[in-house]
């Protein structure tokens, strides 16, 4: 069995992250799922919800993803989000803000990606 796993992590609009990671812990839409090296074959639904890659080199990488899928086979797991940001480049107060206009007006599906955003924040 491979110690590690090749990640791929794209959003519609742009590559987000690329490399080596040991695990990754993403929401699906039957619950969190962990992907190892050697893990079975995949294909899964991604919920709103933080993603968090553990890197082969140690250090750990979170972003926030909005809907989209994952697919795993051949050491290779591609992570096909709608919307995906690293925590790093996420505002929190910025954020927070987002969330509370998204309250005021109720807006649920704003209400949730900003929420989201804050707890890849929080994870990071």
């Amino acid at each position: 069995m491979a110690a590690e796993l090749h990640v791929e992590l794209v959003a519609a609009d742009r590559s987000v992250w690329s490399g080596e990671a040991t695990l990754v812990v993403a929401r699906t839409t039957s619950g969190d799922i962990g992907v190892m090296p050697g893990h079975q074959p995949l294909l899964g639904v991604l919920e709103s919800g933080p993603v968090t890659i553990r890197t082969s080199d140690g250090g750990t990488v979170v972003a926030a993803v909005h809907g989209g899928f994952l697919s795993f086979a051949d050491n290779k797991l591609s992570l096909l989000a709608e919307i995906a940001e690293l925590a790093d480049e996420i505002d929190t107060q910025r954020a927070e803000h987002a969330l509370e206009r998204a309250k005021s007006g109720e807006d649920d599906a704003a209400e949730r990606r900003a929420a989201v955003r804050l707890r890849a924040v929080a994870a990071h």
